[in-house]
């Protein structure tokens, strides 16, 4: 038996479909990321600096392993002879910056520097930076029109109806792009969401309309006679498809809903199915499913252009609930309000502490730190036995109940790295050698000696690691990508795995200094295997040993720069006396990308500069970094392509 909604749109004319915009929707160009490479200018205002302060440095140091004949790792110095470019490479200049800086480059097998030579290059180069003109040309970037994915999409049919009925379960994963769900660039529409898209509104519209409670929650005003039922029925539509459209609804959109509603009236349908079939279809119409900015403005002459009260309230709500804005936020936005940047962090303080703040923890951290890739581990069971999903599920709590305290207690965010005091149950105290403690529920305990952070959390661990041995690769390559944004490129082709051999192959740290012989690998394992090998003291699922095998556990190592450590906290306490700024950096970035959906472009870089620098004048309080976020260009406004 097909549906009303079926039925009826079998019957009406074309310009009632709802769902005829969805190919202008779904056609419309993704921005575009590219990281083509751009040949450097020969007006450089600053080329006869380069000239004489950083090319004869690279020509002489780097040259021999970084040009066209020969580029290691891709890098090639040579095609800056006369200026550094800065404004089209400046990430580059800054990553050759933080190399040279921590010791990395040029490599320990290489000439070296003096000490003075080491001093003069990186004022030569911090001088190069200091030229990026952020004023030049405003860049706050645009945002790919997307659709609500699915965690977006089941708390907007919770905040509008009332209804957790977790409907996007059925839906196919959302594609990840720069490490969230949330990325406009990549989230496509296969043919077959759509019609869950369809199921789904039907579905919620008969749930809706099965419950009297929610109905009128959903429908709250009430004909008092028989002259007011049209004007009150077309009231509690328009007012629900504002809502579900995050914004006022326009009259032709509130006419061709009114004429659904007419037509099946006229054909005798009750009141339950007409509202039924008009709440489908709102559910089902894109401008419900996908968030568009800019549908109705025109640009300025600069072609940026503020976003208007409407748009600033859903970037809010879903970046910090993943779901739709709330009456308050509504309000604001009819009046206007939300323009003013002094409200907006106001309103982002208000709702860090409403529950719904939770979502940041299962959607930004989750994805951050990888919490939702522990269900797919399985670690060996006959080496690990203690590990069950009981285990698996309480590692996971740990670190989200350490992000929500980050949180709603508005710690310093370099806790993240140094943090001597976690939150455990029974099961996972346990697992920690801990004493005293019972029950399942978490509380607060301190850390025994070696742990610190949430790089020793039992959930990291487990991520960074091999069923059946710990991979101090991985966990210093984890920390490299999430920790200090410094990703290593691509392992070399034809480089084979550690063998699994046991005692027989001799400690692990043996076999990777074998592994690393290669000088192409050398390069990169230096930082990432000594951050790897200081958390060697864990095992595979984060339980702590002094021995593996027959072999004593060495979790020394000395980082790029000399800066030498035993064990993992005190390689903590180094990264974050020494490497606080990469972490703030790395985490604003994240942060920033998750909130408005897109990756960030070099032209972002002075954004995130100043957000950091906000956030250090706020003793690395978290809800400085929110504010600070929202605040920003990349946030408040949009570029029109």
């Amino acid at each position: 038996m097909p549906s009303l909604l079926s039925r009826l749109l079998l019957v009406l004319p074309t310009g009632f479909l709802l769902f005829h915009s969805v190919p202008e929707v779904c056609a419309q160009t993704p921005s575009s990321n590219s990281t083509e490479e751009v040949a450097p200018v020969s007006d450089d205002p600053d080329k006869s600096h380069f000239e004489e302060h950083v090319a004869p440095f690279l020509r002489q140091y780097c040259w021999d392993c970084h040009t066209e004949d020969f580029a290691e790792s891709g890098v090639k110095f040579d095609r800056f002879t006369n200026s550094s470019n800065i404004q089209e490479e400046v990430e580059f200049w800054e990553k050759v910056t933080r190399l040279i800086r921590q010791g990395q480059m040029p490599p320990s097998d290489a000439d070296q520097p003096s000490g003075e030579e080491s001093i003069e290059i990186l004022a030569a180069l911090e001088r190069e930076l200091a030229s990026y003109d952020c004023d030049s040309e405003r860049h706050p970037g645009k945002v790919t029109l997307r659709r609500l994915n699915r965690p977006e999409y089941d708390n907007t049919i919770r905040d509008l109806t009332g209804l957790n009925l977790n409907l996007a379960d059925s839906f196919p994963a959302d594609d990840v792009g720069a490490g969230f769900d949330n990325i406009g660039d990549v989230l496509t529409i296969p043919p077959v969401l759509m019609e869950k898209y369809l199921a789904a509104a039907e579905q919620v519209a008969e749930a809706v309309i099965s419950d009297e409670n929610v109905r009128q929650r959903v429908f709250p005003h009430v004909p008092q006679n028989d002259e007011e039922r049209v004007e009150v029925a077309r009231r509690n539509i328009d007012e629900f498809a504002s809502r579900a459209f995050r914004r006022p609804i326009a009259e032709e959109e509130s006419q061709r809903l009114f004429d659904l509603m007419r037509f099946a009236w006229e054909n005798d349908y009750s009141v339950e199915e007409i509202q039924q079939a008009v709440m489908t279809a709102v559910l089902a119409n894109p401008k419900f499913l996908f968030r568009a900015e800019g549908a109705t403005e025109e640009p300025g002459s600069d072609k940026i252009r503020h976003l208007d009260n409407y748009e600033l309230a859903s970037r809010l709500s879903y970046f910090l609930w993943s779901s739709m804005p709330d009456e308050e936020l509504f309000e604001l936005a009819r009046r206007g309000e939300l323009s003013n940047p002094e409200t907006i962090r106001a309103q982002a303080l208000r709702m860090l502490k409403d529950p719904k703040a939770s979502a940041l923890v299962e959607n930004f951290a989750g994805q951050w730190l990888q919490l939702r890739d522990l269900e797919r581990l399985s670690p060996d069971p006959e080496l690990f036995a203690t590990y069950d999903a009981t285990l698996r599920n309480a590692m996971k709590q740990e670190t989200e109940i350490f992000f929500e305290k980050m949180i709603t207690e508005d710690r310093n965010i370099v806790e993240f790295l140094t943090a001597d005091y976690t939150y455990v149950n029974d099961r996972l105290a346990e697992h920690y050698g801990i004493p005293g403690i019972s029950g399942s529920e978490f509380q607060q305990v301190s850390l025994p000696q070696g742990r610190r952070g949430v790089l020793t959390h039992a959930s990291i661990l487990l991520l960074t690691s091999n069923p059946t041995r710990t991979s101090p690769v991985k966990r210093g390559k984890w920390v490299l990508d999430n920790i200090l944004a410094e990703p290593p490129p691509p392992p070399p082709p034809n480089v084979p795995e550690l063998e699994e051999g046991g005692d027989v192959l001799g400690t692990l740290r043996e076999q990777m200094e074998q592994h690393r012989a290669n000088p192409a690998c050398a390069v990169c394992h230096v930082k990432m295997d000594a951050i790897g090998f200081g958390m060697e003291n864990f095992d595979a699922i984060g339980a702590w040993r002094d021995r593996d095998g027959r072999f004593d556990i060495d979790a020394s190592g000395v980082l790029p720069g000399g800066q030498d450590f035993k064990g993992a906290d005190e390689l903590m306490q180094i990264l974050a006396e020494e490497q606080s700024d990469a972490f703030c950096l790395c985490l604003t970035r994240k942060l920033l990308t998750y909130a408005i959906g897109r990756e960030l472009e070099s032209f972002d870089r002075c954004a995130v500069n100043e957000i950091v620098a906000e956030l250090e004048q706020n003793n690395y309080r978290f809800s400085a970094l929110i504010t600070a976020i929202v605040t920003s260009d990349p946030f408040l406004l949009s570029e029109v392509r």
